[in-house]
């Protein structure tokens, strides 16, 4: 696969995570919503790494905000700080504490925000593709 091919299997994972994202929110299990869309955004971001670097095959790492500045995303303080906000949904999902408050905070309203501003940091990515 040449740079082009990764990038698209990079980015059509991602489209996919998004639209799941969104399709896992209807049915209103947040907390996964959340999950997937963290996906989303580092799969994103793995197709600017892609495109940014000389290699084709990026970091197998899943810290958001260590993905963007590796693909030379250059995000701003604001940005940095919602990419580690929305790495704690990675953990948090997948290990629960025993007080379960990960899910507790995740109400309609909660991830109906961080949704939508996963789909706008989405859109920034793919404008620097």
């Amino acid at each position: 696969m040449d740079k082009q091919d990764h990038m698209k299997y990079w980015l059509t994972g991602a489209q996919h995570d998004l639209d799941s994202a969104f399709d896992i929110f209807r049915s209103g299990r947040y907390d996964w919503c959340l999950f997937v869309g963290q996906l989303a955004l580092e799969k994103a971001l793995k197709a600017l790494w892609v495109k940014n670097n000389e290699f084709n095959v990026p970091p197998k790492i899943h810290n958001l905000a260590k993905l963007a500045q590796e693909a030379n995303y250059n995000p701003s303080e604001k940005e940095k700080l919602f990419l580690l906000e929305v790495n704690d949904f990675n953990v948090e999902a997948r290990y629960p504490d025993s007080n379960h408050s990960f899910y507790a905070k995740c109400t309609r309203e909660f991830a109906e925000g961080y949704l939508s501003q996963m789909k706008e940091f989405y859109e920034c990515i793919l404008k620097k593709l």
